[in-house]
């Protein structure tokens, strides 16, 4: 489990030097359940993807901030899963839940974001991510910080920042 963590918190590691550009806007990380947040309506995320939409610099601005959001979620639901190992099989289930839906979530923010942007770089290196991503499904053996970091590279560069 040691070896697994090591390797997880490698990847948010990454994904936070990958992403922060000096942001220190990160949402504070949650320990309990996650409570499901209010949904905004349609025109609040038209709006806010017409803001982005073909903005290369606010695309790449918001994949900082959700790069690091991830990252600090990821390291507290690393957290919850370690201790809710003590805690009985349906607080692990429970854990093993909420990272899987934070991955997916991370996922599904990056291959939105490259449906948003219309430069092609950005667009393949959004896509590649999203997939890497998704083939974590949460599960903190199939991580490997080498090809992350490469994904996450290309990132940076398709941002003008590597």
């Amino acid at each position: 489990m040691r070896r697994h963590l090591a390797a997880a918190t490698a990847l948010a590691a990454l994904l936070c030097a990958a992403a922060c550009s000096g942001s220190a806007d990160a949402p504070t990380p949650r320990t309990g359940p996650t409570v499901p947040a209010a949904d905004p309506s349609a025109s609040v995320r038209a709006s806010a993807d017409a803001a982005l939409s073909g903005n290369t610099k606010a695309i790449c601005d918001q994949v900082a901030r959700t790069g690091t959001a991830f990252g600090t979620t990821y390291l507290a639901d690393l957290k919850l899963q370690a201790d809710a190992a003590s805690q009985g099989s349906q607080a692990k289930a429970e854990a093993r839940q909420k990272l899987a839906r934070d991955v997916s979530n991370y996922s599904y923010a990056l291959a939105d974001m490259a449906k948003l942007t219309d430069n092609k770089r950005l667009k393949t290196a959004l896509k590649q991510v999203s997939k890497q991503v998704t083939a974590l499904k949460g599960d903190v053996t199939k991580i490997n910080a080498t090809k992350m970091s490469g994904l996450t590279h290309g990132l940076d560069v398709a941002c003008g920042r590597g």
